[in-house]
């Protein structure tokens, strides 16, 4: 594709002005604890196939944004092995049972290096593609994906990824906050909860698109063809 020509993205609130040469595929924790059937988010009671509902759409987004030669960038929430990152007040939230840093049921909970930490094999990085392990909900608290971003001369994201009100959400507003233009197609992100899916993409094109835009996967691509 002609990675420097203008396309209109049809979404909400407005079309989306897609600048190829300028713009991530971000794809946000889209890791086996989370997705996978017997991992930590179903341990916890949660009804995994709302997020794995989402595989197939990135799966294909992803395949054509590659195909096109565009940049891709994935994230992995997690902590060191010596939890020297890791705040007390986030470990005993939630009063589980199982916390992070325990052991669970693919390796210690949310550590890096374990099986569940790790991101799903359908949509496995290839050599090339960054991968930002964040400490936090959002991708650029703690972490050198601003940079990056800036040394690639990116300037506009499409985010996909888990969960919706939570790590996609937040980093959205991270994003805007430091003046990138996020896309959010609404069939490659998920929620455990149904309800949250609803308004989580709802607050990101609020008031005229307060964080960013959103569409589905099928408006973007045809602009990668």
């Amino acid at each position: 594709m002609d990675t420097s020509s203008v396309t209109a993205i049809s979404a909400e609130p407005y079309p989306f002005e897609f600048f190829p040469a300028k713009c991530a595929l971000l794809i946000i924790d889209m890791q086996r604890d989370f997705l996978e059937p017997g991992g930590f988010g179903e341990m916890l009671g949660n009804d995994v196939s709302q997020l794995r509902r989402t595989i197939g759409p990135n799966q294909a987004l992803l395949a054509a944004w590659r195909a096109a030669g565009l940049q891709v960038i994935h994230t992995r929430e997690g902590h060191r092995p010596d939890l020297a990152d890791l705040p007390p007040e986030k470990k005993v939230r939630g009063k589980s049972e199982k916390s992070i840093g325990d052991p669970g049921p693919m390796g210690r909970i949310l550590i890096r290096g374990e099986a569940g930490h790790d991101i799903i094999p359908e949509l496995y990085p290839e050599p090339g593609e960054p991968v930002i392990d964040k400490p936090g909900k959002g991708a650029f608290f703690a972490t050198d994906l601003h940079a990056i971003l800036q040394n690639r001369g990116i300037t506009q994201l499409v985010v996909t990824g888990v969960t919706t009100e939570v790590c996609v959400n937040t980093t959205v507003r991270e994003a805007n906050d430091r003046g990138y233009n996020c896309l959010v197609p609404s069939d490659c992100v998920g929620s455990y909860f149904p309800d949250f899916q609803e308004w989580g993409l709802k607050m990101i094109k609020a008031q005229g698109g307060i964080f960013g835009w959103v569409t589905d996967s099928a408006a973007i691509l045809p602009a990668l063809a």
